[in-house]
């Protein structure tokens, strides 16, 4: 007599099988990046370029006082690639939407949470690979951290965040349907906070009228958080503190996450229904 084992239904999916659905839809994103090391080259070709550019053709012409352009920048450039990074969540929404992958893993008994877990999981891990391997050119060309301990801290404050913003890119990614438009609505989303922002150049040389947006903005916040814990606390604005600063990158990080990651969560349950 044959035995057929019966996966649960959606209705009996417990948190034990939600956690396994996820890991395995993490694993089933990053093994693409394997097998497209394309994407992943891209992915670390421009933060690369934008770091290299600032730092040799722009960096001679803007003056921090007390500090060197390339500790100044690289902490931004942190916070910069992991929100250009996010935006990846959005494109390959899309890319699996429109191959019919999702409507694969809609026939099939797993958590539908699991998808979108999965999805920005997998972002997070090569966010962390690029992030890495950006410490490690900008310790080459001149980049100096105060200590390994706050380094790291600050790469898990920039990693936190472009988590949480990956769970906003979700959402603009079920929006929008298409690679192409997903593409184009991320950049046009992300463009404005990170050049708007204090990872290129101090907020105060910006225009009265721009500062109060730019010195608020999370990208902001983020990139003058991790550069106080990287580099010192005289690279910090007159007025603030990093304790404060610390407290107010991980205000906006769970804030993020928990309006986002709900909000996909719907989008993706009422088009799926």
């Amino acid at each position: 007599m044959t035995t057929t084992t019966v996966a649960p239904s959606k209705s009996r999916i417990t948190p034990a099988h939600a956690i396994k659905d996820m890991v395995i839809v993490t694993k089933r994103n990053l093994r693409r990046f394997l097998r497209m090391p394309q994407l992943l080259l891209i992915a670390t070709v421009q933060p690369v370029m934008f770091l290299l550019l600032f730092t040799f053709v722009f960096g001679g012409a803007i003056a921090i006082p007390g500090v060197e352009y390339i500790d100044f920048l690289l902490p931004g450039i942190l916070v910069q690639t992991v929100v250009f990074g996010s935006t990846n969540t959005a494109i390959g929404l899309t890319e699996d939407l429109t191959a019919g992958v999702i409507d694969r893993f809609r026939s099939l008994p797993m958590a539908r949470g699991a998808v979108l877990a999965g999805r920005t999981l997998a972002d997070l891990v090569r966010s962390a690979a690029v992030n890495t391997l950006m410490i490690f050119v900008g310790y080459i060309i001149g980049f100096r951290p105060s200590g390994i301990p706050q380094l790291l801290f600050g790469l898990f404050l920039a990693l936190m965040f472009g988590y949480s913003i990956s769970w906003v890119f979700a959402a603009v990614g079920l929006v929008t349907r298409t690679p192409e438009a997903a593409q184009s609505a991320s950049f046009l989303l992300a463009f404005p906070f990170v050049f708007a922002s204090s990872v290129f150049v101090p907020v105060q040389s910006m225009p009265g009228w721009l500062q109060v947006f730019a010195e608020n903005q999370p990208v902001s916040v983020l990139a003058t958080t991790v550069r106080g814990l990287t580099i010192g606390v005289e690279a910090l604005p007159s007025g603030k503190t990093i304790e404060g600063m610390i407290a107010l990158s991980i205000i906006w990080i769970i804030g993020i996450f928990v309006v986002a990651s709900p909000l996909s969560v719907s989008l993706y349950r009422r088009i799926f229904s």
